[in-house]
């Protein structure tokens, strides 16, 4: 099991077996690099007993604070500070760490297993409850190494992931794993394993908001939290640098860090694609020079064909986010310099970012029109011609009219959906409709909803996507395709202090009229160019509509074959997908990545 999660960990490992309970650890050294911080870890008394994944940016102060209770240290490393933090608050330890995290803490005396993962979710953590026991691990891959773990995929997660192209919520698509949620901890016993409890919500900040009567000073206050939180995580005993798109949310970050430290200091990366709709190397490299950074940049060009299985496996369960593809090429490239790099990633969730939350303005409006003008608009939104482009304004304005006779809630959902239930029916075979389409799939969506009810729409749409896009797509995303090439990823704008602040906002300092992340692009005026602050928001995807008629055509065809996906689904719908897209009468490339990227996980796996 450890030695499949030698990526995460290549500078040392170990297996300490103790009674009841075996501990494995792979670790990549990034603070403290000396011998006596590695891992299974355990305190002077050996009594407690840690594995764990992650950073915590307050360390030295906890490790102060535990110092003045009479803790005593043996190592300058964080992973230390957790198991006396815990010493001494037991569970409510979690509340004080800042950072991210996922760890498992043995307690021999009470024979009681701790595990915990941080706020947003930045870290993973599985685990399977066994008859006689528990296992549990980073990535999914490690646990299907334990010769209990069942061999069959969850019907009902399946569905899921048809809706989305990625697998929400507590269970893995591997039958029997659970995913311990971000904010949550569970201990398990000889008894069994407790149900998950939740440490920490966003959903308090919401309901409670702030009064700003002074926008400059707003923006000032998150222009400090955001240095703050910068600063913490540029703590590190290895290279350091960041990765840079030219958006306002990496910008953002490494403007922060040329304030906090020489620009010169500063190593930053970005990745292009030959198609120019998906280059944004221009505006990364515009950003470098106005900022001063030591600037690094490359074109991904690989054999799609050979690279995507190999993406496909260091995603660990299946996903179809396609910028997992140049996400995967960006951490190598910055690994060739760099262990750890920050990045932008949350800010889109907590400030406003997305095209969806304008969608989601004006489809309040939109719904009062008569069905047959919805009906109208999608039959001539559809004669558009197939350009097969990043997502562009036919794609989001077919997205959008699809949404017709659902409620908000679900037309949000929806703006980023795949297969809808007619599809799904269509695709599905037959005789498997009762298992795998039996779920709702708005289900996991909707408990989130109903925890900020009665909030502004805006700010249910961010919250669930924190819970929901964020975790379970961005950051598994950003965390697989970095730790593939044993590169730590930092997110400061999901420091929770910063979150915090953000859902704190009125809606209106966030989302102003179709201006996003306004109060975010106001406090890096002084710091960055004006057409970068103003620049429309691109993504980070890759180009698959077109590699579908190109290299990726035979690979494709042969992932989506009745020999791999024939079980789950009818060849013939599969094939409708293939003729269509092909013929550019339709751009499927995010249904057919979805499955390709589906059957080259299930090849193997099954």
């Amino acid at each position: 099991m450890a030695a499949s999660l030698r990526h995460r960990g290549p500078d040392a490992d170990a297996v300490v077996v103790l009674p009841s309970i075996a501990l494995a650890h792979r670790r990549l050294a990034v603070i403290d690099l000396n011998e006596c911080a590695n891992q299974p870890m355990a305190d002077v008394s050996r009594q407690f007993w840690i594995v764990y994944n992650g950073e915590l940016y307050n360390f030295r102060e906890l490790r102060h604070a535990l110092q003045g209770h009479g803790a005593v240290f043996a190592t300058q490393a964080d992973t230390e500070v957790i198991l006396e933090a815990y010493k001494r608050w037991g569970t409510a330890c979690l509340e004080r760490l800042v950072g991210m995290f996922a760890f498992a803490l043995w307690d021999a005396q009470k024979e009681t297993l701790f595990l915990a993962r941080d706020r947003a979710g930045e870290k993973p953590l599985y685990y399977l409850p066994l008859p006689d026991g528990l296992a549990f691990a980073s990535e999914v891959q490690a646990l299907r190494r334990h010769p209990d773990t069942p061999r069959t995929i969850n019907p009902h997660v399946l569905g899921s992931y048809l809706s989305t192209n990625y697998v929400v919520g507590g269970e893995a698509l591997t039958s029997g794993i659970k995913r311990l949620q971000a904010a949550h901890f569970t201990t398990a016993t000889r008894i069994g394993v407790a149900a998950p409890s939740r440490y920490w919500d966003l959903a308090a900040c919401f309901q409670n908001k702030r009064t700003v009567t002074n926008e400059a000073d707003a923006a000032d206050e998150l222009r400090h939290r955001l240095d703050q939180a910068v600063r913490g995580q540029l703590i590190s005993d290895v290279p350091l640098g960041a990765f840079l798109s030219g958006g306002i949310d990496s910008s953002s970050i490494v403007a922060s860090m040329c304030s906090l430290r020489p620009p010169a200091q500063n190593a930053t990366f970005s990745i292009g694609f030959r198609e120019d709709t998906f280059d944004e190397r221009p505006f990364a490299s515009q950003v470098a020079s106005a900022l001063g950074t030591q600037h690094h940049e490359r074109i991904a060009e690989a054999d799609m064909a050979t690279a995507l299985p190999t993406i496909v496996r260091a995603a660990d369960e299946p996903m179809a986010d396609t910028s997992i593809i140049p996400m995967y090429y960006l951490a190598a490239f910055a690994r060739e310099k760099v262990t750890v790099c920050l990045s932008g990633d949350g800010s889109d969730e907590i400030f406003g970012g997305y095209e969806t939350y304008l969608a989601d303005k004006l489809f309040r409006t939109a719904s009062r029109v008569p069905a047959p003008v919805w009906r109208l608009s999608r039959q001539v939104s559809q004669l558009a011609p197939v350009r097969f482009n990043k997502v562009d304004a036919t794609y989001k304005m077919n997205q959008f009219l699809a949404a017709s006779g659902l409620s908000p809630e679900q037309a949000h959902v929806s703006w980023r959906g795949i297969f809808n239930a007619a599809e799904q029916q269509e695709l599905v075979r037959r005789d498997l409709h009762h298992t795998v389409l039996a779920g709702d799939p708005y289900a996991p969506f909707d408990v989130h909803f109903a925890d900020v009810r009665g909030c502004h729409f805006l700010d249910q749409a961010m919250y669930v996507d924190f819970k929901t896009w964020l975790a379970d797509d961005i950051l598994v995303k950003v965390d697989r395709m970095a730790m593939a090439h044993s590169l730590e990823s930092r997110a400061p704008f999901l420091d929770h202090r910063v979150v915090e602040f953000a859902a704190s906002l009125p809606v209106e300092l966030k989302v102003r009229g179709t201006n996003k992340k306004y109060l975010l692009k106001r406090s890096q005026q002084q710091r960055l160019p004006g057409d970068i602050i103003g620049r429309a928001k691109r993504g980070f995807n890759a180009p698959v509509s077109r590699w579908f008629s190109g290299p990726l055509a035979d690979l494709g065809r042969e992932a989506t074959s009745p020999r791999i996906l024939g079980e789950w689904f009818e060849p013939a719908a599969i094939r409708r997908l293939w003729d269509d897209h092909l013929a550019r009468k339709r751009d499927y490339g995010f249904k057919l990545f979805g499955l390709v990227c589906l059957g080259l996980w299930m090849e193997p796996h099954t």
